[in-house]
């Protein structure tokens, strides 16, 4: 009986191995090989982002075949059901960052930090922290910084949707749980985390609403493992790492891929954050793939990678078109701006910069609750905010960030 036992659970570990579990090269997904193989004209293996030394804190960084000064970039990230810190040699390399490499795109792929080495929100700080490096040392690795972008699969596309959504966002909070979403990871905090359009691949997006992922090799699910807290009584835990919880009217344009027949997450979970984004108007798309399961060779047909290069392509021209002039005709957002020529200052309840491009800002209360955010130009009239004390966020055209203490009376 117990011989019995044991090969019906080897046969269960095993399967799940191949679909979902993180065990596999492929890890919360089906099998990643087959495409087109992978061309590049430079590989930047094993760097350190965080100048730790740790394995599950190197990426890879791969240039397009055709010379140029400088490229924009994806980062890619693998799945693994949140349960792998060294998988990034087998993050999708033979159909999404091989497609990426094609149209142009440097391609980065990270490891992060599994559950198991820490819980949310490590992974988070992790990928924001490769979006940092990379502005830092972007002439380095001839990194075009006008346009960063994420991509990611599975449990990396989970990442991927709130290094999307979160842009600027210091902390999460939800009744009273409150996560830092930032983190203070590598050499590089002055800079932006943010990104500039996402790709997202069979995505969970919502995990308090997801169906459950057993953990074969443990108790529990997958995501108790993630969050540190099994779903029951800790909605609050769950929501604040949970994407559409944060969309809001500046995310980064997103694409979505999720197949009908998802047998590891339901396709709804995409939908969930489509539908968030769509509720602020971010520029967003979904495409259902007809018989697609999770990691299945049908998601990356030519076609979908084409529509992924495609959106890609589109999200820089727009930015690119938005950057060339505002509407009083002055320039917008130029690359690799001295940010010496800034000058951040709050005079009474304005804050100004000295220098007359469009700069981003968000304003938080003191227990880190949003209060605003928006573009500005010049000056910024806060007078409107209730008496209180607030930490400002600016972020300057190059990247760099300002932090400033404003006290409303």
């Amino acid at each position: 009986m117990k011989k019995i036992t044991m090969a019906v659970c080897l046969t269960a570990i095993s399967a799940f191995a191949q679909w979902g579990g993180g065990m596999g090269g492929g890890g919360f997904g089906g099998p990643q090989s087959g495409g087109n193989k992978m061309e590049y004209s430079e590989k930047f293996a094993d760097v350190n982002y965080v100048g730790d030394g740790k394995t599950y804190h190197a990426m890879d960084i791969y240039l397009p075949k055709e010379a140029k000064d400088s490229y924009p970039v994806v980062v890619h990230t693998y799945g693994s059901a949140w349960s792998m810190n060294n998988s990034k040699g087998s993050a999708d390399l033979n159909t999404i960052c091989a497609a990426l490499l094609k149209a142009g795109y440097a391609v980065v792929t990270p490891n992060h930090r599994s559950a198991s080495d820490a819980i949310y929100p490590a992974q988070l700080h992790d990928l924001k922290a490769v979006v940092r490096y990379l502005r830092g040392n972007a002439s380095k690795y001839k990194i075009d910084t006008s346009f960063i972008a994420m991509s990611g699969f599975s449990s990396g596309g989970h990442l991927s949707s709130l290094v999307a959504t979160t842009c600027g966002l210091k902390e999460g909070k939800s009744g009273s749980v409150t996560v830092d979403l930032e983190g203070d990871l590598g050499s590089f905090t002055s800079f932006s985390s943010c990104i500039d359009a996402a790709t997202l691949w069979s995505p969970p997006t919502d995990i308090y609403t997801m169906n459950p992922i057993n953990n074969f090799m443990g108790s529990g699910t997958y995501e108790g493992a993630f969050i540190g807290a099994e779903r029951e009584g800790n909605k609050d835990k769950w929501m604040v790492a949970s994407s559409p919880y944060y969309a809001s009217e500046d995310d980064a344009p997103t694409i979505l891929f999720h197949g009908t027949a998802d047998q590891i997450v339901n396709p709804e979970q995409s939908k969930e954050l489509y539908d968030s984004l769509q509720k602020y108007k971010v520029k967003s798309e979904l495409v259902s793939v007809p018989g697609g399961t999770h990691g299945g060779t049908e998601m990356y047909s030519s076609e979908n990678l084409g529509k992924m290069t495609s959106f890609f392509d589109d999200a820089r021209k727009a930015k690119a078109e938005k950057a060339d002039s505002s509407s009083d005709g002055t320039t917008r957002f130029i690359a690799n701006k001295d940010v010496s020529r800034f000058d951040v200052k709050l005079e009474g309840n304005k804050l100004r910069v000295y220098e007359s491009e469009i700069c981003r800002y968000k304003v938080y209360s003191v227990d880190g609750a949003y209060a605003s955010r928006g573009l500005f130009q010049n000056q910024l009239d806060l007078s409107a905010l209730s008496p209180g004390i607030y930490g400002v966020v600016v972020t300057l055209p190059s990247g760099e960030q300002k932090n400033l203490k404003f006290i409303r009376k």
